[in-house]
C-alpha cells in the first residue's frame, strides 16, 4: 500500500507526498541561507562520519537525520556544495540512496544513538521522522548534541490538529504526532531561538481525501486522483507562526545556544 510514509521519484500516485516532502526541504534549504553567513567563518572540517572535528578551512558538514531514500539529502548538497551527511536507520533505504545520489555521504545507524562525536556537525535537518519515533526528547537531545554550538536545527512534522483530526484513526506508522503548541514546548526544553512555522498547498481538501482513502485501503476519489499528478514542490508554502492552527506540516526552526558545549 502507498503511504507516503516512505516516498521516492517516479511514483505517479505518490507525486503530492514526495512533492510536499521536496517542499519542506526547500524550506530548509532556505532556513541554511539564512544561517549560514553567520555560521560559516567559526565552522570547522571532518572528514567522514564517527570523525573528530579538526580546525581547518572546510566547513562542518549539514546532518540529514532519517534521510529516507536521500532525495532530500541530495537537494541540500546541490544546492549548499556542502559536505552533508545522512543517515537512516533502514539498510536498503541507505543502499539505494548511496546508489542513487552520489553526493551526499550516506551511513546506516539508529538516529537516536548517532556514531558522530559531539559538536560535529553545523546542522541538523530531521524531516518527516520526530513523528515516528518512541522517544523525541531524547531523539532531540541527540540531535543537540551532535550539533556545534550555534548550530541550526530543522523540523518538519505532520500538524496533529490537520493530519489527525478528532474522529479520524491516527496513522499506524506513527508514534506521537504534535500540534504547534506541543512542539514548540518540546524544542524549547532543549534549543534557543525556536520558531514553528507551518507548510500549507493550494489544494483545498486534498490531503484529507488521500488519507481518507489510504485508511478505507481504497483508491482516492477520481478528482483526488488527478489532482496528485498536477502537484508540484511549488504549490506548497510556508505560513508564519499565527496560521500554524490550519497549517497541514509543521516546520520548526531553532539554534543550538552558541556557548552550550554539552548538549
Amino acid at each position: 500500500m502507498l503511504t507516503g510514509e516512505r516516498t521516492l521519484p517516479g511514483i505517479p500516485e505518490e507525486t503530492y507526498w514526495f512533492e510536499r516532502h521536496r517542499a519542506g526541504y526547500q524550506v530548509a534549504l532556505d532556513a541554511l541561507a539564512d544561517f549560514l553567513p553567520d555560521f560559516l567563518p567559526a565552522s570547522a572540517s571532518t572528514s567522514a562520519p564517527g570523525s573528530a572535528p579538526t580546525s581547518g578551512s572546510a566547513p562542518l558538514p549539514i546532518l540529514d537525520s532519517g534521510t529516507g531514500e536521500g532525495y532530500g539529502a541530495a537537494m541540500v548538497a546541490e544546492a549548499t556544495d556542502l559536505g552533508v551527511w545522512a543517515v537512516d536507520i533502514f539498510p536498503q533505504a541507505v543502499q539505494h540512496a548511496h546508489l542513487s545520489y552520489p553526493a551526499p555521504v550516506f551511513f546506516c545507524a539508529d538516529t537516536a544513538q548517532l556514531p558522530l562525536p559531539d559538536a560535529s556537525v553545523m546542522a541538523v535537518l530531521t524531516l518527516q521522522v520526530i513523528e515516528h519515533l518512541p522517544s523525541p526528547q531524547a531523539y532531540i537531545q541527540e540531535c543537540a548534541r551532535v550539533l556545534a554550538p550555534g548550530g541550526l536545527f530543522v523540523c518538519a512534522t505532520p500538524n496533529r490538529i490537520t493530519f489527525t483530526p478528532e474522529g479520524r484513526p491516527k496513522n499506524p506508522f506513527h508514534i506521537i504526532e504534535f500540534s504547534p503548541l506541543e512542539l514548540n514546548e518540546l524544542l524549547a526544553t532543549t534549543f534557543t531561538q525556536v520558531c514553528v512555522n507551518g507548510l500549507d498547498d493550494a489544494f483545498p481538501g486534498l490531503q484529507d481525501a488521500l488519507i481518507n482513502a489510504a485508511l478505507a485501503g481504497k483508491p482516492p476519489p477520481d478528482w483526488a486522483a488527478q489532482q496528485v499528478l498536477q502537484v508540484t514542490a511549488a504549490d506548497f508554502h510556508l505560513t508564519g507562526p499565527e496560521s500554524t492552527t490550519t497549517a497541514l506540516d509543521l516546520m520548526a526552526t531553532a539554534r543550538k545556544a552558541p556557548s552550550d558545549k554539552s548538549a
